[in-house]
């Protein structure tokens, strides 16, 4: 979870801004007409007659004039589509990218349940101890709360999620087996990455180590997590050198939370790169929040974003606050892969959050105070592609080949819908209609 600074021990909160990347603008949108003549086609998968669906009259990535946009087997094709193909009728609507959100802790919310009331804390320990408070005090499992949230998430545009998964004694592993089975439930709608997350400490909390092995073992997590190595653990040797070699032995990626900004987050993150680099990792690890690099100098940060780049180490930002902005412009012109995320919602930590993903872009853009229209759309492209990016699932930019992973709303363009956030009126994942009007199919 996000922590920031404040000027009172007793809050501490989670809203604020991102740095806008690369344009949304330029994308290769794919179209083709549904014709009746057209011949046979054969899975991609080769698993027989291939799936087809033609979203007839949208507007891809904003468009003027609407076109007939076809899928097969899940992808969109530039081919005629087969005869028999299902025909949905878009009504001129505009189809955008669905939306990723590379950070999120479903297993924490009270989503759709009783109001609880927050109590005041000062730092990452007493938040941890409220979360177990309100583990052991809610009537529903975590599945059931983790699904909620994640089936919301659906009918408002998100196609993909990492989610963090407390691992600690008090819940043993109670938390990664709710967002499985959540996880399930939601497979045809939703692509969803587990962390095994030590929320209260790897070394601190003793029992932490042994559950982040069995996760490990167990198959049902995709990375291993970690959390400020220095400031709250206070062992940051022995945490990252078990973390790392579970991600090595057991072919998993490495989520860090580094909230630290000081010299202590750069410590952190040097002994991160110098480990991706020795184990050979690339591509495989993340650092969550990475405070520290909205601190460094501009000479600094382009050595660090230079090694990030080159080892292929990602970074997620949930938008903090606006001091805390991410340099994603510079980030992304050393190749880092930039992801935008929830972080926890209507939580122990914090009544506020609804896992819209749109509604974060939009944040996004209103305290950045951006106005242009290229930036409004830059927001856009953090939300549907940095976390597609880093999650490594393809982008979803309409072209031939992309995932059928979509949303028809009403509006004018991209960066009125920004502003706007219309409820989709249909969700497309894997060219499939998985929510209508904002209920999940």
């Amino acid at each position: 979870m996000s922590v920031e600074p404040t000027r009172t021990p007793s809050r501490m909160s989670r809203r604020g801004v991102l740095a806008s990347a690369a344009a949304f603008a330029g994308t290769t949108v794919t179209v083709s007409a549904a014709t009746p003549a057209a011949a046979k086609t054969e899975s991609p998968r080769g698993k027989g007659p291939a799936k087809a669906v033609v979203f007839r009259d949208v507007r891809p990535s904003g468009a003027r004039e609407p076109v007939d946009l076809t899928v097969v087997d899940g992808r969109i094709s530039d081919r005629p589509a087969p005869p028999g193909a299902e025909v949905v009728d878009g009504g001129g609507r505009l189809a955008l990218p669905s939306l990723v959100d590379a950070h999120i802790h479903p297993d924490k919310t009270t989503w759709g349940g009783d109001w609880v009331s927050r109590k005041p804390a000062s730092g990452i320990a007493d938040y941890a101890a409220q979360d177990v408070e309100l583990f052991e005090s809610q009537k529903r499992p975590v599945g059931e709360r983790a699904y909620g949230l994640m089936a919301h998430a659906v009918t408002r545009g998100t196609r993909a999620m990492r989610a963090h998964a407390d691992i600690a004694p008090a819940y043993d592993l109670a938390c990664v087996e709710g967002l499985g089975s959540a996880r399930e439930r939601l497979g045809h709608a939703l692509d969803v990455q587990i962390v095994a997350f030590p929320q209260h400490g790897v070394i601190r909390t003793p029992g932490t180590a042994e559950l982040l092995e069995e996760a490990a073992r167990s198959g049902a997590v995709d990375q291993i997590g970690g959390i400020d190595p220095i400031s709250f653990d206070q062992a940051p040797k022995e945490q990252l050198d078990l973390v790392f070699g579970l991600a090595d032995r057991h072919g998993l990626g490495v989520d860090i939370h580094l909230h630290d900004r000081d010299e202590k987050g750069t410590d952190v993150l040097r002994a991160i790169v110098e480990r991706t680099r020795a184990l050979g990792l690339r591509g495989k690890v993340t650092v969550s929040h990475a405070f520290c690099l909205t601190k460094l100098s501009d000479a600094e940060l382009n050595r660090t974003a230079a090694e990030l780049g080159e080892l292929d180490i990602s970074v997620t930002t949930v938008a903090p606050n606006e001091s805390l902005v991410l340099p994603v412009a510079k980030l992304h012109e050393h190749g880092v892969r930039v992801g935008l995320g929830s972080d926890g919602v209507r939580d122990a930590w914090s009544p506020f959050g609804n896992a819209d993903m749109l509604h974060r872009t939009h944040i996004l853009g209103w305290v950045t105070d951006v106005r242009l229209d290229e930036e409004l759309s830059d927001c856009y492209a953090v939300g549907a592609h940095g976390g597609a990016d880093l999650m490594g699932i393809g982008r979803s930019e309409f072209k031939d080949g992309d995932p059928a992973d979509f949303v028809l709303v009403e509006g004018e363009g991209v960066p009125q819908v920004v502003v706007d956030m219309p409820r989709p009126d249909m969700v497309v994942h894997a060219g499939r209609v998985v929510a209508r009007d904002g209920k999940l199919l």
